[in-house]
């Protein structure tokens, strides 16, 4: 059995994962980790979860007793938490934060498994694609890896308002999402880089540049992708 521990365990990220791993039958979750909602029961905050777990976020970091730690805090914090804290070399990190997505002087492999399956088997540290990023390479990588793709590509990506994190913003509450459409970072989303990064991984030397038009909506979890 794999024992797993979750960082940011009251984000909508860690959510999802803490659903999939309670029926995964080769994981067993160690500790979820939350300095805001320790000692309550995850079910106070994921209420999707009601029936199917007992268990209490905790303010412990018990590192040692796990074998995959996953990292699911907002952007930037990752590398800030493995900064403060001694991660055991043994323990197999994923990040679900764009912190080590772009290839640099760190080993984390670009967690895409239509990308790179081989890799993510045998990687120490893994960096989760971004949403964005993973729908609108699914529908690009094969042409790239069939040299295909000769001119700059256009892609209007919809997305609901869970894509911006549990934390309340001017634009992300209901009274201001209903009904609306609105693009926002035209032409300089985060997603971009990982992208032309993955491109010219499968079409190196000649590989497009992506342009992206992401659209908030009124929709809560879902991405509508299209290209041209």
């Amino acid at each position: 059995m794999i024992k797993v521990g979750i960082i940011g365990g009251a984000g909508y990220t860690a959510g999802e994962l803490i659903r999939l791993l309670l029926h995964h039958p080769e994981a067993e979750i160690a500790f979820v980790h939350s300095t805001s909602n320790a000692k309550n029961l995850l079910t106070d905050v994921h209420e999707g979860l009601l029936g199917e777990t007992e268990m209490k976020f905790t303010d412990r970091l018990p590192l040692k007793s796990v074998d995959v730690l996953f990292l699911c805090m907002g952007h930037g914090k990752s590398a800030e938490f493995l900064a403060e804290h001694q991660v055991p070399q043994s323990v197999k990190v994923i990040d679900l934060a764009q912190d080590f997505r772009i290839a640099g002087t760190h080993d984390y492999v670009y967690g895409l498994p239509e990308l790179n399956k081989a890799e993510i088997a045998k990687a120490q540290h893994v960096a989760n694609p971004g949403c964005f990023a993973t729908a609108i390479q699914l529908g690009l990588l094969p042409l790239a890896a069939n040299w295909l793709l000769h001119t700059d590509v256009s892609v209007n990506a919809i997305t609901g308002s869970t894509g911006a994190g549990v934390k309340p913003g001017a634009t992300t509450h209901f009274s201001w999402r209903m009904g609306n459409m609105s693009i926002y970072k035209p032409f300089r989303h985060q997603h971009l880089a990982e992208i032309r990064q993955s491109l010219a991984q499968l079409q190196p030397g000649s590989a497009p540049q992506s342009t992206s038009s992401p659209i908030a909506a009124t929709l809560l979890v879902a991405s509508s992708v299209q290209k041209w």
